[in-house]
């Protein structure tokens, strides 16, 4: 790359237009993803193919500014995923009847600007000095680089979007031609079996796009979880627990398999996540303090002399003053809920100090493991249960607002993380096309304030028409909130609220015999990897939302053999990238799908309204016949070289 001191075009009107709007789209989607099955996808390589495919037909486009557009556009997720693993815990606590506009905007817009300040410092450090992979920023760059036909690789993300488009209007939130699951369960004495799937195409492309490693360690979490400790617990404790006991005869197996992981089973996650989060931390805390080190010290050599173009960060005393000006109206909204400076004051400060730690930890982990596979769940519970304890020594035990404040800080630290993650990774491609750091990390703060406006409306949208979190007589089986609603749990149990600690104590023991596997892994130099996160998600997430994230990483394997494990041909990485974009489709197409279901669902106030005469007599058959369809067509993309 050139050390010209003069920058080709970037930051163009219509690059920064065509960002704000993918920005916001990607958003609506990682929304309902991540509320549906507690993880969202990183967008950067969809978002990249369409502006390649949109400024073409503009004409005049330049790499850089194709680069500017999936830089800003990928914001979208990872402000998505901040806001949902967070802030619908405040309606789960019932704290909030519904999603207040002015207070999500506030905390997912000031959340992500101060995850792009703290994670200017580290820009130098990780991806220059330590030279970090971040795949996903790397990938982009592959991505942009070759530039080739981007009209076929838009027309692949379309094709997948109508499969997976479809497939959620024929589901039983739409059409009703099948059910959203195809399940097996029943009671062999005083043991309780449970298996089953959700038929959904948007997480075959989750789990093919996070790969087979991560869909294994998934599956032997929810296999933990469904198939060992529900069976053990209804066999030999829940005579100890009346009131569960009674709520289990009353219903189905499959309904006493859910009660019973409902509440207590999951907990097991909650513990396992706890051990997860702090092991992020502690693994890793020497070459963190190295690199911010390093990073400000780059920071501040580099201040008053000329660099190249490809060299320029925003200054050191901006970040400084901008993060003062940005944590002020945060203050205000602490004060605004608690009402005393005495406890408002501390609850900055929380944030402040927490928002850079694990904006540094996340920016890290994105480097080594890439975003998708980022402990963000981990170090949030680790910010709760840490403002918790000393919001305890502050308000005492039994205050009513501690659980709410717990939450705030937070959710404003998890938006930070979660950017200063996605920022990194957008830098790392910045780096290899030869961009603008600055204007990278201009162009992130503006999509992630663009995706910060929607957050509300497609929140309340979601609420009303499917319910989130707490099951309802109006909406019994509501998007899940997985994260959030393991949010509220610790929250509340901390401040006076009861929590089953000796499932929590299990789960965290799980979690170091996991960690213990990894180790022993690494020391073999095996290939495969045992993340403790990756097994604490599957715990925690029910198992019918596992198998098809399982299922789409065996499908990504199969791909890799057919084309020869790991062809490095350009015909090979073509078919790669085609099967990325497929499953990116598809996951996308259900998202979009879904919100617009609820449209007719909340303006009629009929869940099925879209419903055919004789819904759901197909069965489970027409749903697994769907899914396998689009699945064939995931592997034919994948493995086509021409």
């Amino acid at each position: 790359m050139s050390p010209s001191h003069v920058s080709p075009p970037q930051l163009t009107f219509r690059a920064v237009t065509l960002a704000i709007v993918l920005a916001m789209i990607l958003a609506a989607a990682n929304t309902y993803l991540g509320l549906f099955a507690g993880m969202t996808i990183a967008s950067a390589i969809p978002a990249a193919v369409i502006s390649m495919a949109v400024l073409r037909v503009l004409g005049g486009s330049t790499i850089l500014e194709n680069n500017i557009v999936q830089t800003g556009a990928s914001a979208g997720s990872s402000i998505a995923a901040g806001v949902i693993f967070t802030i619908p815990a405040l309606v789960i606590l019932g704290h909030w009847a519904d999603f207040q506009y002015l207070w999500v905007l506030a905390i997912a817009g000031l959340g992500g600007i101060l995850g792009v300040f703290f994670s200017v410092p580290l820009r130098r450090a990780l991806i220059v000095d330590q030279g970090l992979a971040f795949p996903e920023g790397k990938a982009a760059a592959e991505v942009l680089k070759a530039g080739e036909n981007p009209s076929q690789g838009v027309r692949i993300l379309g094709l997948a979007a109508l499969g997976g488009g479809f497939a959620k209007l024929a589901a039983a939130g739409g059409l009703r031609l099948y059910p959203d699951t195809a399940s097996v369960s029943g009671w062999l004495g005083s043991w309780l079996g449970y298996f089953g799937t959700n038929l959904s195409p948007a997480l075959l492309g989750v789990g093919y796009i996070v790969g087979l490693n991560v869909g294994i360690l998934v599956l032997l979490g929810g296999m933990i979880s469904w198939n060992v400790a529900i069976p053990v617990y209804a066999a030999y404790f829940l005579d100890g627990n009346a009131a569960l006991a009674a709520q289990v005869a009353a219903g189905s197996a499959e309904d006493a398999a859910f009660a019973i992981w409902s509440a207590q089973i999951r907990y097991l996650g909650v513990g396992a996540m706890l051990v997860g989060g702090v092991w992020a931390l502690v693994s890793i805390r020497k070459s963190l303090l190295s690199g911010i080190a390093s990073g400000l010290a780059a920071a501040r050599a580099g201040a008053g002399r000329a660099v190249a173009h490809t060299e320029r960060d925003l200054p050191m005393n901006g970040i400084l003053v901008g993060t003062v000006l940005f944590t002020l109206p945060l203050f205000v909204l602490y004060q605004n809920i608690v009402g005393s400076i005495g406890v408002s004051v501390p609850m900055t400060l929380i944030m402040v100090v927490a928002g850079f730690l694990f904006c540094s930890v996340s920016a890290y982990m994105a480097g080594l493991v890439g975003s998708s596979n980022n402990p963000v769940s981990g170090i949030t519970i680790c910010t709760i249960l840490f403002a918790s304890l000393l919001l305890i020594f502050l308000m005492g035990r039994t205050a009513e607002l501690g659980p709410v404040a717990a939450i705030m800080i937070g959710a404003v630290v998890c938006c930070a993380a979660c950017i200063g993650g996605d920022n990194l990774q957008d830098l790392k491609c910045g780096y290899l096309v030869g961009a603008t750091p600055w204007k990278q990390q201009v162009m992130l703060a503006i999509g992630a304030a663009s995706s910060a406006l929607v957050m509300a409306p497609v929140l309340n949208l979601l609420l009303k028409a499917y319910g989130i979190g707490v099951p309802t007589p109006e909406h019994p089986d509501p998007l899940i909130a997985p994260q959030a609603t393991l949010m509220a749990s610790v929250a509340k149990g901390m401040f006076g609220g009861q929590l089953p600690w000796t499932m929590i104590s299990i789960g965290a023991l799980i979690g170091v015999v996991v960690i213990v596997w990894d180790r022993w892994l690494e020391s073999r130099g095996s290939s495969f990897r045992a993340p403790v996160l990756a097994v604490a998600v599957g715990i925690y997430l029910p198992l019918e939302l596992s198998v098809p994230i399982f299922a789409g990483g065996l499908l990504a394997w199969l791909v890799e053999r057919r084309l020869g494990v790991r062809g490095e041909s350009p015909e090979a990485e073509r078919a790669k990238r085609n099967g990325l974009l497929f499953a990116a489709g598809l996951i996308t197409g259900e998202a979009l799908m879904g919100i617009l279901i609820a449209v007719p669902i909340v303006t009629s106030g009929r869940a099925d309204v879209l419903a055919l005469p004789g819904s759901l007599h197909f069965g489970g058959w027409l749903g697994l016949a769907v899914v396998g369809a689009l699945a064939f067509m995931l592997y034919r993309f994948g493995t086509r070289r021409q």
